[in-house]
């Protein structure tokens, strides 16, 4: 549930929300909001002061994807009054002294209410949308479950699934390319990875081999053109990039084994809010058709799958247009 374009990044440097307009005055906020044990990073952008609150949940876990939401996906700004968090554990919250063992679901989902609730009282707000992508989608649907009164409606990018589930998929599809490409590097690579389950580095070797076989990618950015735009344009310092790396590496590391476990397929069957999920055609990372099947069996009050017929795993970069027009389309029917 590793989302690579973060790393990449980094190395190199609803029913009756309509959107609206500039009517009210623009919004720019950065704070830290305390949890027990950390502060979590916040950034609130938006033209509206008054818009629905969008919040985002990044992919990893400790994927710090809010540089590239932010320079891909600013449009929706115009619309919402965007929230980007960094999770505990990831970009500008990771601690390097914070105990790794506090990294678990229970507190993800903890640390996300009080988020929630922050923006609920900031902005003054009944609600938010919630957008998750990759291990974001999970956070977000088991808060959902969980918190219906304070989610508006909920987006799934990159939906997960069951871990179990993905991690066999994916090595079939990275076996099956590597022996029709006749790789010998990558069949080597596989021999080493061995059987799911996986323990991180593992799962990231996989990943690689996933990327190389355009799983993981369909359609992929300019990284120069990322790496120019997100340094100059203030999303991430130079500086930062190794400590973001390393909260990346110690949240893949602390989670891995409870995640091993996950199978939303069981845990969620049902929420009371709207769902849409957003998939790309090509996503063999979580693989997309695992999340076909789940939506059509998830029980909501409304949903709508859309499918991006250019992109993998991560549409909302692959497809960045495509993707701020659905979100505001989906959200203001």
């Amino acid at each position: 549930m590793r989302v690579s374009l973060c790393r990449a990044l980094l190395l190199l440097c609803l029913a009756g929300l309509a959107p609206r307009g500039a009517a009210g005055q623009a919004i720019a906020l950065d704070e830290r909001v305390p949890v027990p044990g950390a502060e979590l990073y916040l950034e609130i952008r938006g033209a509206d002061d008054g818009a629905p609150i969008l919040l985002w949940l990044h992919g990893g876990p400790g994927g710090a994807e809010r540089p590239l939401f932010q320079l891909f996906n600013g449009e929706l700004e115009r619309h919402f009054a965007v929230a980007y968090l960094d999770q505990r554990g990831a970009g500008r919250s990771f601690d390097p002294d914070a105990d790794p063992a506090e990294l678990t679901i229970a507190r993800h989902l903890s640390d996300l209410d009080t988020v929630v609730d922050h923006l609920r009282e900031r902005l003054g707000r009944r609600d938010v949308v919630l957008v998750g992508h990759s291990w974001g989608s999970a956070l977000g649907l088991l808060y959902a479950k969980a918190h219906p009164e304070k989610v508006a409606a909920f987006v799934g990018v990159a939906q997960c699934t069951s871990t179990s589930a993905q991690q066999a998929s994916e090595l079939e599809f990275v076996t099956a390319e590597a022996r029709r490409r006749g790789d010998e590097d990558a069949l080597a690579t596989l021999s080493g990875i061995g059987a799911a389950p996986f323990d991180a580095p593992r799962q990231l070797a996989l990943e690689k081999l996933t990327d190389r076989f355009g799983g993981l990618y369909h359609r992929r950015p300019s990284f120069t053109w990322a790496m120019l735009r997100g340094v100059f344009g203030g999303y991430v310092t130079p500086w930062e990039i190794s400590r973001f790396i390393r909260g990346n590496d110690v949240s893949l590391a602390a989670m891995n084994s409870e995640l091993s476990h996950l199978d939303l397929t069981e845990s969620v069957t049902a929420v009371d809010v709207p769902v849409f999920f957003f998939l790309g055609r090509y996503d063999r990372h979580v693989d997309a058709r695992l999340a076909a099947a789940y939506f059509e069996k998830l029980g909501a009050p409304r949903k709508r799958l859309i499918w991006f017929e250019h992109s993998a795993h991560n549409v909302p970069f692959e497809e960045p247009d495509a993707f701020d027009a659905a979100v505001v389309r989906v959200l203001g029917d």
